[in-house]
């Protein structure tokens, strides 16, 4: 499969490097088209970031092809996509599935599967995973399928065009209505893997909306504001409400054997075209069993 390539008119006299700098591509995405056998033409013509542009000038950017790193070891196995273009793949992640591998688990990851789809389809480019799940949180992921697309998507996640909404299942009874909780988090000095909310942690913002309550738990909807480590887990441990299943965060495993957690929704603008695309899931079986049980 040919390299990945974007398209644009000038709509404006000036340099190259300019045009470019205004769509996006930063100068590290640059150097690499240049040192990394990418190639950068106008009009047809092959040119440096230095080229004169006139207003409808045609700008092609080749990027070079990149290559799977040797600690990512591709694997056939299930994906469930949502989406796909040349640009994004949009997948569900089912619960108990590492986003991406570990030295104690090297196989078996969302990764492994993607960069096995990837190899199989003769798509030319790493891993790029935009939006990362814990192993036991379901849902939606997006992974981007070059260097030059995860950063435009980082940059969507930094000035919150791009939204995540999960759905969880909490204990205790949750208020009526939207509340948000703004509270810092920071790791937790006694462990590498555990968060908590501290003053000397970084800002974290989660908005919260009752759906139901049933019994002992609640159904909520939740929708990050920022991205932090374990966000929604440790925001909901805080107010006295920890999801079912969430052991590291006091949550008990009567119900469910995970955390009751799962991205429902996924919201960005499309990196290449702007074209707002949206995109759902639906519940886990084990969260949807808490529903109708």
């Amino acid at each position: 499969m040919k390299a990945f390539q974007i398209e644009f008119t000038a709509p404006k006299r000036g340099l190259l490097r300019e045009a470019l700098q205004n769509h996006g591509i930063s100068k590290r995405t640059l150097a690499s088209v240049k040192y990394g056998g990418g190639h950068l033409l106008v009009n047809g013509s092959e040119v440096t970031v230095r080229h004169p542009l006139e207003v409808g000038d045609a700008v092609t950017v080749i990027f070079p092809k990149e290559t799977q790193g040797k600690g990512l070891t591709a694997e056939a196995g299930p994906l469930a996509i949502v989406y796909e273009d040349e640009a994004l793949l949009i997948v569900e992640k089912p619960p108990g599935q590492n986003t991406i591998p570990s030295r104690e688990q090297p196989f078996g990851s969302l990764a492994n599967y993607v960069a096995g789809h990837f190899e199989r389809e003769g798509i030319p480019s790493t891993l790029h995973i935009a939006t990362r799940l814990d192993k036991d949180t379901s849902g939606l992921v997006c992974i981007a399928k070059n260097r030059h697309i995860h950063h435009l998507l980082s940059l969507q996640q930094r000035e919150k065009r791009m939204n995540r909404r999960y759905e969880a299942f909490v204990h205790g009874k949750v208020g009526e209505g939207v509340s948000v909780i703004t509270a810092p988090i920071g790791r937790k000095g006694t462990s590498i893997i555990e968060r908590e909310v501290r003053k000397d942690g970084k800002f974290a913002e989660t908005e919260m909306e009752l759906i139901r309550s049933a019994g002992e738990f609640s159904h909520v909807r939740l929708k990050l504001n920022t991205g932090r480590t374990h966000q929604i887990r440790v925001h909901m441990a805080h107010l006295g409400h920890p999801l079912l299943g969430d052991d590291l965060y006091g949550g008990r495993r009567e119900l469910i054997a995970r955390q009751a957690l799962h991205c429902t929704e996924l919201q960005l603008d499309h990196p290449v075209s702007g074209k707002r695309l949206a995109f759902t899931s639906v519940l886990a079986g084990d969260m949807l069993d808490l529903i109708y049980s």
